[in-house]
């Protein structure tokens, strides 16, 4: 029902995170093995965030998966339950975010969908200086707000 929502953080979830929670999930009724794992589950339980999700993003998603060797069925349901669940952000490109030109579609969506989060196990590719979304580690408080200042633009 309309106005009993709550607001809940926006946030960007790099591939890192996905794998490892896949990983440290292997049965519903075991504990997470692992701070990925728990975000994961958390998310999936307790709806604590808005996952934030771009094409790019899930085709990533699929690809490193796949090349990790998860089966095709499970590849399957998780991009589906992303795009159920997760919210579509459309974006367009933005130029050399990061050092690693893989994970300007993350920064990308983090901008675009003004998101208060990026969880990644790799900070240092998300240079927190040009984003609004805060860099954080699984395990670490989710941010409620992005923090306060100019959204990125090309130079």
């Amino acid at each position: 029902m309309p106005g009993q929502k709550r607001k809940r953080p926006r946030g960007v979830v790099d591939t890192s995170v996905l794998v490892a929670g896949i990983a440290g999930l292997k049965s519903p009724e075991i504990a997470p093995k692992n701070p990925s794992a728990n975000l994961l589950r958390n998310w999936i339980e307790g709806d604590t965030f808005v996952w934030l999700v771009s094409d790019e993003i899930l085709l990533e998603y699929k690809r490193v998966l796949g090349r990790l060797g998860v089966r095709r069925p499970l590849i399957g349901k998780i991009v589906n339950l992303l795009r159920e669940e997760a919210e579509l952000v459309p974006v367009a490109a933005l130029p050399n975010i990061s050092p690693d030109p893989g994970d300007d579609p993350f920064c990308a969506c983090a901008e675009t969908g003004l998101a208060a989060f990026i969880v990644t196990l790799n900070p240092k590719d998300f240079p927190q200086s040009l984003l609004s979304a805060q860099v954080i580690r699984p395990g670490e408080s989710i941010p409620t707000t992005a923090r306060l200042r100019p959204r990125y633009t090309s130079r």
